[in-house]
């Protein structure tokens, strides 16, 4: 099954919104086995609609539309699907009753005749009812092609595909079954997983593919099989991903759409163990990576961002010469911060991270991307180094995904 997907709205095109929609469309449309071929983003345009619905409706089995279908004159897609489809539009009595009823719900009644021309549809379209809001969906089946439109509030469009549209184009064109498996790494980049694993790799059946999908300091190994039997590809598929975890065992720390903080999160709770940060450079985001996740309170005891070597000082306990002697970026600085922390927050584990963020601020000696962390436990205190780039934001995300590796790699071997 061939998809085109088209986003609708001046808003994507001046980059006022990002279009998330596609992305997660496509992700969803490929678990059902259906290849997304094009992703159009269009102006809010009766004529950009009907040629790139020309262009579509040429190459692919369904498209998928979304955006144009609210209240007001900039929304378009209704009355452009009907002219493209040589359609009346006809007054729709299900979707007046259930706007009716929605705004009577949240206490905000409307008239009838202030909705009128919300709940007129193209008379050839099935109406996909929206539980979501008040702009529900359309089917189109035209020349043997199919044409879904929803709308492009992302909360909206993500309940028609899950209850309406998906379930309606597996039974519409059905198709063989894809299954995935995710592989979830940190700590090696995608280069060197890719020479560890080449043997797997080149032995993979032909109807089996593997992708790599990197990103700061991690890399997802994915999966995907199409076959027949769905039984025989769950089973090949789990097989496959054993073997890449045995190969890659020390840097994979979960599967599927796990986070490295969620799967952290279990290994402190599972061994009982506390943990705190002293953070430098990265002003709280490992805490914030910490305390994304529910139930940390369980285990995260607190934080000190000590940004100032004054806080250092007067808060962890950095010794004034340590400061002097070896600067707040150094491997003794931290060691000392990470210890300050577990024994101000009486915890198990202590992570202290300090560098320099960028873009400014470094020297020959320590070049801006500059980053010591370390770690504290109950027998003793470890530090690492890392060199990035000069990028402020990308620096702060991977010192924390390194300290966050840390913890995972002690915990593991506790």
């Amino acid at each position: 099954m061939k998809i085109h997907i088209i986003t609708i709205g001046d808003e994507i095109l001046i980059g006022q919104v990002v279009d998330t929609n596609s992305a997660w469309m496509a992700g969803e449309l490929n678990l059902i086995g259906a290849r997304v071929n094009y992703i159009h983003s269009i102006s809010d345009n009766v004529a950009a609609i009907h040629t790139t619905l020309d262009g579509a409706m040429d190459d692919a089995d369904a498209v998928l539309l979304t955006g144009g279908l609210g209240p007001t004159k900039d929304d378009l897609t209704k009355k452009a699907l009907a002219d493209y489809f040589g359609a009346a539009m006809v007054f729709h009595q299900p979707t007046q009753d259930w706007i009716l009823a929605l705004f009577e719900r949240i206490g905000r009644p409307v008239k009838p005749e202030a909705i009128h021309d919300q709940c007129m549809m193209p008379a050839n379209a099935e109406i996909l009812p929206n539980k979501m809001g008040t702009a529900p969906g359309m089917w189109f089946e035209h020349k043997g092609k199919v044409v879904v439109s929803m709308p492009g509030v992302p909360s909206e469009m993500k309940y028609l595909m899950q209850y309406e549209v998906l379930p309606k184009l597996k039974a519409h064109f059905g198709g063989k079954p894809i299954r995935h498996r995710t592989i979830l790494t940190v700590g090696e980049g995608e280069t060197v997983i890719a020479g560890r694993i080449a043997s797997i790799e080149d032995n993979l059946p032909q109807h089996v593919k593997l992708a790599y999908l990197p990103a700061v300091g991690q890399v997802r190994l994915r999966l995907t099989g199409i076959a027949e039997d769905a039984t025989a590809l769950e089973r090949e598929l789990d097989e496959q991903a054993a073997a890449i975890t045995a190969c890659l065992s020390d840097i994979v720390y979960g599967f599927g759409d796990t986070t490295l903080e969620a799967a952290i999160g279990k290994l402190l709770l599972a061994r009982g163990l506390t943990i705190s940060a002293a953070e430098s450079c990265t002003g709280g985001h490992f805490s914030h990576s910490i305390t994304a996740i529910p139930g940390a309170s369980a285990y995260f005891k607190g934080a000190v961002v000590a940004y100032d070597n004054a806080v250092k000082m007067a808060v962890l306990g950095v010794r004034e010469e340590t400061l002097k002697n070896y600067g707040a970026v150094s491997e003794q600085t931290v060691l000392e911060m990470a210890q300050g922390a577990r024994e101000l927050l009486k915890t198990d584990l202590a992570v202290s991270i300090s560098g320099i963020a960028g873009p400014d601020g470094g020297s020959p000696e320590k070049p801006v991307g500059t980053i010591w962390m370390a770690i504290a436990d109950k027998n003793g205190v470890w530090a690492q180094k890392i060199v990035r780039g000069k990028d402020r934001l990308s620096n702060i995300q991977y010192a924390t995904i390194q300290a966050l590796n840390m913890v995972r790699k002690l915990l593991e071997n506790t």
